[in-house]
């Protein structure tokens, strides 16, 4: 596939346009934890853009489905409990390390933010033994 890259290319415009907007017109940071435990935390006055965001990266990626299936063509070959043990995981990981990886890896390194710079490190190396793990010593197999 040698045009792929302009996928990657046009997404990543778009990612950064869409951060900068936020922290321009809104004043936040866009981490999807963040804005999701915001959500469910309901505090007044505060909930109704965090579920117009949540709702745009619903319908965002429903529309893409519609206009172009194949890029969610990939299955997960994995049993269900392990997609469920991975999901709180994540969670965890997320309030452990104050963010996910919208906030320190796209909003954080880009404000040259140190915590941040360490805590996306810290995400790719635990990613890479993860994948190191499950495929090459065939964990949870």
């Amino acid at each position: 596939m040698p045009m792929d890259w302009i996928y990657a290319l046009v997404g990543g415009v778009l990612i950064g346009v869409s951060v900068s907007i936020m922290l321009i017109w809104n004043g936040r940071v866009t981490g999807i934890s963040g804005i999701i435990n915001g959500a469910l935390a309901n505090v007044e006055g505060d909930r109704s853009w965090r579920m117009a965001f949540i709702g745009g990266l619903v319908l965002g990626g429903f529309a893409l489905s519609l206009i172009n299936p194949s890029f969610f063509a990939g299955a997960l070959n994995s049993p269900d409990w392990t997609v469920v043990v991975a999901g709180l995981l994540v969670g965890f990981g997320t309030i452990m390390g104050s963010g996910c990886t919208s906030g320190h890896g796209v909003c954080g390194i880009s404000r040259f933010s140190t915590r941040s710079l360490l805590a996306t490190v810290t995400f790719m190396v635990a990613g890479i033994v993860a994948v190191y793990l499950f495929r090459t010593m065939g964990v949870l197999s």
